[in-house]
């Protein structure tokens, strides 16, 4: 399953590790991605939402955002 965000698109990304010795290894940065239930159009949908998503969600007028939602291609 991809880790990628519903909404925004948040993905993961690529960087290194560095060892106290200073060998650098790669790694990947994963998104904080958490279930949650949001109305889109009238419709509640069970999505993938990063951790910034969710409290942009918490913030806004109930409503007001999730007009505005749209999922990325």
């Amino acid at each position: 399953m991809a880790q990628r965000c519903d909404l925004c698109g948040k993905g993961p990304q690529y960087g290194r590790a560095v060892s106290f010795s200073k060998k650098a290894t790669p790694r990947r940065f994963l998104p904080n991605l958490a279930y949650r239930h949001v109305v889109v159009n009238g419709k509640e949908q069970h999505l993938r939402v990063c951790a910034n998503c969710v409290r942009t969600l918490n913030k806004t007028v109930k409503g007001t955002f999730a007009k505005s939602l749209t999922k990325p291609a």
